[in-house]
């Protein structure tokens, strides 16, 4: 079984926190929606700084707080 890392579980519980569905956020992020389903099942591990930004940007926190996993 796979280890979801810090950054998957941010991204899921800030996007249930914002009662945002995976599609509405890789919308309002502006990324691909496989990009997004791959980053949260742990599949992509270090996404780019480009797609961290836009999910930071989209949850209206940091980088830096999305990253430690807020």
């Amino acid at each position: 079984m796979k280890e979801i890392s810090k950054l998957a579980k941010a991204i899921k519980v800030l996007r249930k926190k914002k009662k945002m569905s995976q599609d509405k956020l890789s919308k309002t992020a502006d990324i691909a929606y496989n990009t997004l389903i791959k980053i949260e099942s742990g599949a992509i591990k270090n996404p780019t700084i480009k797609t961290m930004k836009s999910l930071a940007k989209a949850f209206e926190v940091t980088i830096d707080e999305l990253a430690k996993g807020i």
